[in-house]
């Protein structure tokens, strides 16, 4: 796509509206509309908008910022498009600097740095995620409630999985918009739902997952219900995950893959694993980056706790997957959907390519069920578990330069406040359990 297309496009569809988008440090889209008018001026890069009230950006005394739309990311959106009032479509954007240069708190350029990083090395990442989501009901007022649209379980079809309809609607939203759906499926918990899409480049791959969890929210609303991403909306059953495939490719070839190894993983693929493993208590704070992550990342519910892989064990952090030759990659558990995609690819590929060239080797795979084993068993297989909460990941976040480096001086600083903030607000409240336990008994 370049400008004249884009230009050509818009005219020819009648759209008349166009949504430039980007997200702030934690993840959050945020958009500005223009009309038609205005849209060659912001293919031109010439379109300016206050950061100052955006979460982790600037200070109000520099607050002018320009917005640089990507045109590969150019898309006519499915909703709203009545004939009276015209398309409306959606351009993701770079952030710029009054001086002309990349914004260093803009999450989509932390991400592009460390991709750089990768092609000087040879490297190009790609990325498959797994977004899980649950759908709740909606009150007569229209607020969501903790109630589910169906009491379905894994896989299960209608009319006991009531969400099919809207499910199968989201896909064809998604496919019309150029995603590429590979399944689509009812997950464990009651209400809760998956749909994943083909790998693609690691950059595509963030643009994707913010644009997919804005299509679900809107269709989940079409069919009078709510999507959240949140991890863990119900105590005592299983929450959300998104589970990252992850691969590298060196001249249009998997570098996971080494047929003659007996396992089929090259030693870039080990060593990349390695990195991961070695910094993943501090890539915890980026890929499950709220205080309701820790309440999915407990025993008993599929969701990883401990760091170590396995090529068929589910509890570990990281699982390989079984098919090799292009389809060779890792699949790493911990990461569930509130995490801020650029973020959290960025900080996994600086891990990996730290790995890679200092040549470590990760520890044996473990097959048995690490939540059978007891903390002894534990330790001398030199299993460590990751952060209990997010204070502690934060603090984990603190003392990992590497993982800083990936985030830059500037959303490391400004997500650590933030995330502080976030813990000292959740720390001083009073919550039902508390009353229910102490109120009767001192």
């Amino acid at each position: 796509m370049d400008k004249e297309s884009i230009l050509r496009i818009a005219a020819d569809n009648d759209v008349k509206f166009i949504r430039l988008q980007f997200t702030d440090i934690l993840g959050v889209m945020k958009s500005i509309s223009i009309t038609v008018d205005q849209l060659e001026k912001a293919l031109d890069g010439e379109l300016m908008f206050d950061g100052s009230s955006i979460e982790g950006f600037v200070r109000i005394e520099e607050s002018d910022m320009y917005l640089r739309p990507d045109p590969d990311t150019f898309l006519i959106l499915p909703w709203n498009n009545s004939t009276s009032s015209g398309k409306t479509a959606r351009l993701i954007c770079d952030i710029y600097d009054p001086d002309n240069k990349p914004f260093e708190g803009s999450p989509r350029y932390a991400l592009k740095k460390v991709l750089q990083e990768a092609k000087a090395m040879g490297y190009t990442m790609y990325v498959g995620p797994e977004p899980e989501f649950f759908l709740f009901q909606l009150n007569e007022n229209g607020v969501p409630t903790l109630e589910t649209n169906d009491k379905a379980g894994y896989f299960d079809l209608p009319p006991v999985d009531k969400g099919e309809d809207a499910r199968r609607d989201m896909v064809e939203t998604l496919q019309s918009m150029g995603f590429e759906i590979e399944a689509s499926h009812h997950e464990v918990a009651p209400g809760q739902h998956e749909i994943d899409f083909k790998y693609q480049e690691a950059l595509t791959t963030a643009d994707s997952i913010v644009t997919f969890r804005i299509v679900v929210r809107t269709v989940a609303q079409q069919h009078g219900l709510h999507a959240t991403f949140m991890p863990k909306p119900i105590y005592g059953i299983a929450g959300s995950g998104m589970h990252l495939h992850v691969s590298l490719f060196k001249d249009d070839v998997n570098a996971f893959y080494d047929p003659t190894a007996e396992d089929g993983l090259s030693e870039v693929c080990r060593s990349f694993l390695a990195g991961v493993l070695k910094h993943a208590r501090a890539i915890s704070a980026i890929t499950s980056p709220t205080v309701n992550s820790y309440k999915r990342l407990v025993p008993g519910y599929e969701a990883p706790v401990y760091i170590a892989w396995s090529y068929r064990n589910r509890s570990p952090l990281i699982r390989i997957p079984a098919r090799r030759g292009i389809g060779t990659r890792i699949e790493l558990r911990n990461p569930d959907p509130t995490c801020n995609p650029y973020l959290g690819l960025a900080v996994v590929l600086k891990a990996g390519l730290e790995g890679i060239r200092s040549h470590l080797k990760p520890p044996a795979p473990v097959e048995q069920n690490i939540y059978e084993m007891d903390l002894a068993t534990r330790k001398m297989n030199n299993i460590e578990s990751l952060p209990e909460n997010l204070y502690e990941a934060i603090n984990e976040l603190r003392q990992d330069k590497l993982i800083q480096e990936a985030l830059g001086e500037h959303i490391f600083s400004r997500f650590v406040l933030a995330k502080i903030k976030e813990w000292e607000h959740y720390s001083s409240r009073v919550y039902d359990w508390e009353i229910n336990e102490y109120l009767e008994k001192f």
